[in-house]
């Protein structure tokens, strides 16, 4: 029963994001925002909500392990699974200035985790955390990356005012009532999510942040991986690797952030294997994306992410 919970609380989860992004849209679009600065804001915002929500559930209820493990695990799957995937499907050559900014920045996260994560063992102590002041610091880091991205996105839009996201116009009844149901999902779909892989990490006999890293990662990944596919198929490259890498920024100065502002989170060194992975990750695609040919990631390189992740799954469970 806790599986189809599991399951059920992921995609009422996922159907609330995506509520509470069309409902968003439309208020914004309502006020005359350029759809580019939707597309930057509250569409890149609606692929952190599942991770956001299950976050802030985990750090109400004391969950830590579960809520770095679903950070870290999502990050881990974006890189390695999600980009992979969809370079296998059509190799990526990345064109935009932002996302190229993008790489680099979401590798400083990494880093930045890492040493703040790592309080405890730099310091000598025998219990690292995830401070408010930690949280502050991130959600810091997170402004200068919107201001940053929001002021590039701006002067593409005015060379390329005919690019951007899609929005539907709605009535503000309509659009109100969207938004309302979203955040009832997102908000009902976390709580079960939560509970439902602490109860199925005791059956294993697995920690909390092993389940947040293959199990409860792996379904916030989905929008992600639906998002890039599609961008793939469509040979929209710099939205199939912009999509992953702006979600990885969130997670780590967004989620956590706000996560770690609303309850220090304990972290358990053993997951540091995981986090150095996560930031292989990332260096493996600043390495491909900036050496290699045409700024192309292709399908032998999509192939070494895809077989790195098969590889380490197969270690997280041995």
């Amino acid at each position: 029963m806790n599986y189809v919970l599991l399951v059920v609380g992921m995609l009422i989860l996922i159907y609330g994001a995506n509520l509470m992004v069309k409902g968003a849209s439309s208020f914004a679009k309502m006020l005359g925002i350029p759809n580019i600065i939707i597309g930057l804001t509250v569409v890149a915002f609606g692929t952190s909500f599942p991770e956001l929500m299950i976050n802030i559930f985990a750090s109400m209820e004391g969950k830590s392990g579960l809520a770095v493990g679903n950070v870290i695990g999502s990050n881990i799957i974006n890189v390695l699974l999600v980009i992979g995937i969809a370079a296998f499907i059509k190799p990526l050559e990345v064109q935009s200035t932002t996302v190229r900014f993008e790489i680099p920045f979401s590798l400083l996260g990494m880093a930045i985790l890492f040493v703040v994560a790592n309080d405890g063992l730099i310091n000598g102590t025998t219990e690292s955390m995830l401070l408010r002041s930690d949280g502050i610091i991130f959600l810091a880091f997170f402004m200068i990356f919107i201001y940053y991205t929001f002021v590039v996105s701006t002067q593409e839009s005015a060379h390329h005012p005919e690019e951007g996201h899609d929005v539907l116009e709605m009535s503000k009844t309509k659009s109100a009532l969207l938004l309302v149901m979203g955040m009832i999902g997102l908000y009902f779909g976390g709580d079960i999510i939560v509970d439902s892989a602490t109860i199925i990490a005791a059956q294993w006999g697995l920690s909390e942040m092993v389940v947040g890293i293959l199990v409860v990662a792996l379904g916030t990944s989905l929008p992600e991986l639906a998002t890039s596919a599609v961008a793939s198929y469509k040979g929209n490259a710099d939205m199939a690797i912009g999509n992953i890498v702006g979600s990885n920024i969130f997670n780590v100065f967004l989620v956590l952030g706000v996560s770690s502002t609303i309850s220090p989170i304990s972290f358990d060194p053993s997951i540091n294997p995981d986090l150095i992975l996560a930031f292989v990750a990332t260096l493996l695609l600043l390495l491909f994306v900036f050496t290699g040919k045409g700024r192309k990631i292709d399908r032998k390189e999509a192939t070494i992410f895809i077989l790195l992740y098969i590889g380490y799954v197969v270690w997280l469970l041995k």
